[in-house]
């Protein structure tokens, strides 16, 4: 019982934080022509497929769309599911290492690697 005593209180005071100020986690969309936008309640974002892929928000959480910069802000209560939803919408197009294409967290750090050209030497 001795373990889950620093879990209990980190679990709470996550509940308390998440009601009185709330979570976000930030999201950036590299590559060109690729976009997000708010439709209704709903993120559409235009990512390369042939469709756009249309994520709708979970309840308590919120989206946010920045169309100049091209970031994603999702809002909301619950810390875990605020990062859960986040890391969904970040799998639908991760970043990949060539050209740095997709989407990251904000801040995050995405080791390039050289192409074919690169091998020579």
């Amino acid at each position: 019982m001795r373990a889950l005593h620093g879990l209990t209180r980190a679990l709470l005071n996550n509940m308390v934080l998440g009601v009185s100020q709330g979570f976000e986690r930030t999201l950036q969309v590299e590559g060109v022509g690729y976009r997000a936008e708010m439709s209704g309640k709903d993120l559409v974002l235009n990512v390369g497929y042939s469709h756009p892929v249309k994520i709708p928000p979970p309840e308590g959480i919120t989206f946010q769309v920045e169309e100049r910069t091209r970031i994603i802000r999702v809002a909301g209560a619950d810390k875990e599911q605020v990062g859960q939803v986040a890391a969904d919408i970040r799998k639908v197009r991760p970043p990949e290492p060539y050209k740095g294409k997709g989407i990251r967290y904000s801040g995050e750090y995405v080791r390039r690697k050289a192409g074919k050209a690169g091998k020579v030497g």
